[in-house]
């Protein structure tokens, strides 16, 4: 497995790591023991890359693999971990985001309970306060490094402008976006920030949520899962069109021989050095497609041939609808 490097001073890990948002029934139905085969696969094929949170299925992801980590202690060593915290409800359970020292640390503490370890290498702040100076957060974050809870930090879903102020603080290891052949946004000015502060871009959803693979969800199902049901790509008439254009996809990855999803993972390795897919899936065989990605050498070429079948702004519908922006920072 093709490594890189998490960060200036970090651990290197596979190129490709496992997104365990599938370990809750985000995308549909699953169970603890087809979440523990897909850590047994992890192990076999050199993926060590976790990434997971406090609120993925309430808790049950981290609970997830504490459970495999108790049942197989060895794979402690095995795994580099990454959790999250700051997405919280309020007295009148409104959901707000806490970006303080004093409730990240606590959360991250009960995350530490629940996976069965003592240390993470990686703890991101999910969504930032924009009440909350990222220097006044960042520092928070350096003061919790140096407990020896979490080996380096990162940010999720911020701006470029916010990770260079946080990175005048401390080094960032990471930042983590929807990044894809169908969300393209972090081409204006994060892929570019992170490379030049040294910080990892750890892209989810580099299959845009089944819609690059080779068998993307029917409609019955998208209409059961709310997240999907909501969101404006998987609605019609955008759905049937963005099925469509992805046909041609599909039919550009059988003619070179590879499922569609390790394509899409190929091409956003392609991307940069400092780029890391975590794609989730409930199912081993649709996982190894994923990771299969990361043994393909794309040439310039494929790349022309990519790009022509799914040019840039080619997906109908924005990725989130108005209540699902309320967190991510917009910076274009």
């Amino acid at each position: 497995m093709k490594t890189r490097k998490l960060g200036q001073t970090g651990p290197e890990i596979a190129a490709v790591g496992y997104g365990a948002m599938s370990f809750s029934d985000f995308y549909g139905k699953t169970t603890e023991e087809a979440s523990h085969a897909v850590l047994d696969a992890m192990r076999d094929w050199g993926v060590n890359h976790i990434d997971t949170s406090n609120i993925y299925g309430m808790g049950r992801s981290e609970e997830w693999i504490g459970s495999y980590l108790a049942k197989n202690p060895q794979a402690k060593e095995d795994f580099v971990i990454a959790t999250k915290a700051s997405i919280t409800r309020d007295a009148d359970g409104n959901r707000i985001y806490r970006n303080d020292r004093a409730h990240l640390e606590e959360e991250l503490d009960k995350s530490l309970k629940k996976m069965g370890v003592e240390r993470v290498e990686l703890f991101y702040v999910h969504r930032r306060d924009p009440a909350m100076p990222i220097e006044e957060v960042t520092e928070g974050l350096v003061e919790i490094m140096k407990t020896g809870k979490i080996g380096s930090f990162g940010f999720s879903e911020i701006a470029p402008s916010s990770l260079r102020r946080a990175a005048a603080v401390h080094p960032v290891a990471a930042v983590q976006s929807e990044y894809s052949l169908q969300t393209r946004y972090p081409e204006l000015g994060l892929v570019q920030a992170c490379a030049d502060l040294g910080t990892a871009l750890v892209a989810f959803s580099p299959v845009g949520r089944s819609l690059l693979t080779d068998h993307p969800l029917p409609k019955e199902v998208i209409g059961d899962l709310p997240f999907l049901a909501g969101n404006e790509r998987f609605q019609e008439p955008n759905l049937s069109a963005n099925l469509e254009i992805t046909d041609r996809f599909r039919a550009l990855a059988a003619e070179i021989g590879e499922p569609a999803a390790a394509l899409a993972n190929a091409w956003l390795l392609a991307q940069g050095d400092h780029i890391i897919p975590i794609p989730g899936s409930r199912s081993v065989d649709h996982f190894r497609e994923c990771v299969r990605g990361a043994e393909i050498e794309l040439s310039a070429d494929d790349l022309a041939r990519i790009d022509a079948v799914l040019p840039v702004g080619w997906c109908h519908g924005d990725r989130y609808n108005a209540d699902q922006w309320i967190g991510p920072e917009r910076f274009c």
